[in-house]
C-alpha cells in the first residue's frame, strides 16, 4: 500500500457540519480562490479512508498536471462511493507499515526541515532504524520498544520512540491510521543520571596553551583556533566565514551561514538567524593580518591547508586529536599537549565554544549579552553554563 504523501499540491480533508469536505490548493484557481468541494460523505473512519482515494488522485493529477478543473472526474467519484454496496464493507482495510508510514512522513517534514536535517536524520538515521526493525506491524509497538532497548542505548532508544511517535501523529490527522500506537511509550523510558552532557571548559591557561602549540606547530590553523576561542561561535560558523560577512573596518562580524562538512552543504547558523558580533582589538589584529589585499567577498576567511574549505570532522581526528587511519599515523595538537602534562584532560574542538562562554560570564557580562554573542537563549546559557561559574574567592558580607 503506497501511503506516501505529495509535498506540493495538497488537498486538504476537514469536517463540515457532519460530513467531510475537500480544501482545494488555491494554486489551481485560477484568481488563487479558496475552493471546497463538498463530498456528502458523513463524517466517520470509514468514509475518511474513501475519501483519502479520492484526494490521492486529484493530488496526483495536480502534480502530473492533468487536474479536471470541473471536477466532474473528482465528483463521480465521490458519488460511486455513496452507493450502498460501498458503504456496507465489513472487512478490516489492510494497515501501512512503519516504514510505509515513516516515508509518507518525511516527504511531509521535507519543505519544513533544514537539508542537513532531513537528509541526516530523517531520511538516514532514524529511517535506517526503523528499517532495520524484525517487526513493523503498528500493533507491534510494545515489543518494538523493547526490542530497541535491547539494541540501542537507552537515550537512542527513546529518541526513535519519540520520532515514531510523531510519525503517528502526523499519519492520525492525516487518516492513514485511527488511533496513535506509540503515544506515551518514550515518556515511560527513565534516562539514566550522568554528567556527560555537562559542558567542560578549559581553563584561560589551558586555552593559551592550546594556542601557542598551534602556532608553533601547525602554523596554518593557528588563526582559526584563535577565532574558535576568541569569538565562541560554532566549528560550522567559523567555517562558512566569508569576508563578506565581515565590514570592511573589520569592526563587525555577521554570521549568517554554516557549512555541514559531512554533507558539504552550506545553510543558515542552527537558529536560522542571523547574528552581529562585535570585533574587540584582539580579535581585530587577528583578522587583519590573515586579510587579502582586496579580498573577493565570496572568499574564504579561513581555509584548509591547501586553499579549500576546512572539513571539520578531517581537522578533528587529523590536526586536533590525531588518529590513526590505514597505515598513516596524525599526531594531534591537543592529544600531544594531554600526553605532556600540559593540559588536564582532551575536549573536543566544540568546547572552545564552552571556553569562551564561561570566560566572558566569569568576566562580568550578563546572561542575556552572551546569549546574544553566541546565538543561544539566555535559558540556555543559564541552564550550562552560569551554574558552572564558581568564585575564586568568597567574597565578605
Amino acid at each position: 500500500m503506497n501511503v506516501q504523501k505529495k509535498s506540493k499540491g495538497n488537498v486538504g480533508i476537514e469536517e463540515y457540519r457532519g460530513k467531510f469536505r475537500l480544501r482545494l490548493p488555491r494554486a489551481i484557481s485560477p484568481e488563487g480562490k479558496q475552493i471546497y468541494l463538498i463530498t456528502g460523505l458523513d463524517t466517520n473512519d470509514i468514509n475518511r479512508r474513501r475519501v483519502s482515494s479520492v484526494v490521492n488522485l486529484m493530488e496526483e493529477d495536480i502534480i502530473t498536471g492533468n487536474f479536471d478543473v470541473t471536477l466532474y472526474r473528482y465528483k463521480e467519484n465521490l458519488e460511486a462511493l455513496k452507493q450502498p454496496h460501498l458503504t456496507l464493507v465489513h472487512s478490516k482495510a489492510p494497515q501501512p507499515d512503519l516504514m510505509e508510514l515513516w516515508d509518507a512522513y518525511t516527504d511531509y517534514m521535507k519543505p519544513q526541515l533544514a537539508e542537513t536535517t532531513y537528509i541526516r536524520d530523517y531520511a538516514r538515521k532514524y529511517r535506517n532504524h526503523i528499517k532495520a526493525l524484525p517487526i513493523k506491524d503498528l500493533e507491534d509497538s510494545v515489543a518494538i520498544r523493547d526490542y530497541l532497548l535491547t539494541t540501542l542505548t537507552t537515550n537512542a532508544a527513546k529518541r526513535v520512540l519519540t520520532y515514531l511517535a510523531a510519525c503517528c501523529k502526523w499519519a492520525v490527522s492525516s487518516g492513514l491510521i485511527n488511533e496513535n500506537p506509540f503515544t506515551g511509550i518514550s515518556e515511560s523510558i527513565k534516562l539514566p543520571k550522568h554528567d556527560s552532557d555537562a559542558i567542560d571548559p578549559f581553563s584561560q591557561s589551558e586555552m593559551n596553551i592550546i594556542i601557542k602549540a598551534f602556532e608553533e606547530t601547525r602554523e596554518h590553523y593557528a588563526p582559526f583556533v584563535k577565532f574558535l576561542f576568541w569569538t565562541g561561535c560554532r566549528t560550522g560558523e567559523a567555517i562558512a566565514l566569508q569576508w563578506k560577512h565581515i565590514n570592511p573596518e573589520c569592526t563587525q562580524i555577521t554570521f549568517a551561514e554554516s557549512y555541514d562538512s559531512a554533507l558539504h552543504i552550506r545553510k543558515s547558523t542552527k537558529t536560522g538567524k542571523a547574528r552581529k558580533f562585535p570585533i574587540n582589538g584582539k580579535l581585530k589584529a587577528l583578522l587583519m593580518s590573515i586579510k587579502p589585499p582586496n579580498p573577493s567577498p565570496e572568499c574564504q576567511v579561513f581555509t584548509a591547508p591547501t586553499g579549500g574549505i576546512i572539513n571539520n570532522t578531517r581537522f578533528s581526528n587529523q590536526v586536533w586529536k590525531g588518529s590513526i587511519q590505514g597505515r598513516k599515523t596524525y599526531t594531534g595538537v591537543l592529544q600531544k599537549l594531554v600526553d605532556a602534562g600540559a593540559v588536564e584532560r582532551y575536549r573536543c574542538l566544540y568546547n572552545t565554544r564552552h571556553t569562551f562562554i564561561t570566560l566572558m560570564l566569569a568576566e562580568g557580562l550578563t546572561v542575556s549579552a552572551v546569549a546574544k554573542l553566541v546565538g543561544n537563549s539566555p535559558t540556555i546559557i543559564l541552564r550550562h553554563y552560569a551554574g558552572n561559574i564558581a568564585p575564586l574567592e568568597l567574597p565578605e558580607i
